[in-house]
């Protein structure tokens, strides 16, 4: 009983401390684009922090301004509109702001198909242990 009690006790206040509320929102114009040199360079599947795409993955490119909002390397963020989180793998070049680009592995078509939105996008804020 008392390991039973001592459970609740913990389970609680890990509740208590983790409602704060560290979520982060904001509207964002939202492009669209593919592992084809043609968009990007003679190494199509390589961003910016070295990862690897592969058609398949949920993740995003950021203008470099949305970096300073918190959206760095790893970051998962839901994109309203979309199902399931992406998360930010690659940056976008100097000139866009406040700008997403999701990212469509090789299906150009579907790229074209969603073209260019604005969206809100959502992601918390990372912890520092």
């Amino acid at each position: 009983m008392k390991n039973y009690i001592s459970i609740i006790i913990l389970s609680t206040a890990i509740m208590i401390t983790g409602c704060s509320d560290n979520t982060n929102s904001m509207q964002v114009t939202a492009t669209a684009y593919t592992s084809h040199a043609g968009e990007t360079d003679d190494t199509p599947t390589l961003a910016a922090w070295n990862e690897h795409l592969k058609p398949g993955m949920k993740a995003i490119a950021v203008s470099r301004d949305l970096l300073k909002a918190g959206l760095t390397h790893g970051t998962e963020v839901s994109i309203e509109g979309l199902s399931g989180t992406y998360q930010v793998l690659d940056k976008m070049n100097k000139r866009w702001t406040k700008r997403i680009d999701i990212y469509m592995g090789i299906d150009t078509d579907a790229a074209r198909k969603w073209g260019k939105q604005t969206v809100v996008i959502h992601w918390d804020d990372k912890q520092e242990n």
